[in-house]
């Protein structure tokens, strides 16, 4: 039998879902920088992140990687590819050494025969993944740089045990997660660095006045 986390979207998962992957999945270790898939790739298979962190990303039309997330234990993902038979429409890398616990797709559709319930679990998440990245696209599309960065570095310390150790990104990498240019992003991050928001360096990124950044990754909302 597999561990599987209670953490992320498999705290609320049902004890079904969680059954069939404790009885079904098949582990993976990635080391850190490592692909699991790539966008375009043939989907086959549903995932569970069990340890470590993973990156999601894509690439535009215009060739730009952007990163859109990461992702924690219990994180379930790959629903998307086994419906649709399509191809993935994202890349996961391991942002630091993680396992994955994977399902193929043959093994998730003849448990769904058997126990139909099962789709329910798998439908909430593809919807809440299409509400997600709809939201993100949009903030892509319609909010000032600025504002974007201080959601997504929001984001990314409550990710964190302690949201406010460092951020452990570098400016380029936070330019690929705001699809902007990593000048821009310095920019910014000077100006705030300046206002004592944040402190910056070579090691990332640490967040000290939290009440500032909320205020401006809310004041599209005015």
């Amino acid at each position: 039998m597999t561990a599987i986390p209670n953490s992320g979207f498999l705290a609320e998962a049902s004890d079904r879902l969680r059954a069939m992957l404790s009885a079904q999945a098949t582990e993976i270790s990635l080391e850190q920088g490592e692909t699991l898939f790539e966008q375009g790739d043939e989907g086959d298979s549903l995932y569970a992140l069990s340890e470590g962190t993973l990156e999601v990303s894509f690439l535009a039309m215009s060739g730009r990687k952007l990163s859109l997330s990461l992702m924690k234990p219990g994180e379930i993902f790959g629903e998307i590819a086994l419906f649709d038979n399509g191809p993935r429409t994202a890349t996961i890398a391991a942002a630091e050494p993680s396992r994955v616990l994977r399902v193929r797709r043959s093994d998730v559709m003849n448990q769904i025969r058997q126990h139909p319930d099962l789709a329910v679990d798998l439908i909430r998440l593809a919807g809440l993944r299409m509400r997600w990245m709809g939201s993100q696209m949009n903030e892509q599309v319609f909010l000032p740089m600025p504002i974007r960065l201080a959601r997504k570095l929001l984001h990314l310390s409550d990710l964190q045990d302690d949201p406010a150790k460092r951020i452990t990104l570098s400016q380029s990498e936070l330019a690929e997660f705001v699809g902007a240019t990593r000048e821009a992003v310095s920019k910014t991050i000077s100006t705030w660095k300046r206002d004592n928001v944040v402190e910056a360096s070579r090691g990332g990124l640490m967040i000290h006045d939290f009440e500032a950044l909320r205020e401006l990754a809310e004041s599209d909302l005015i």
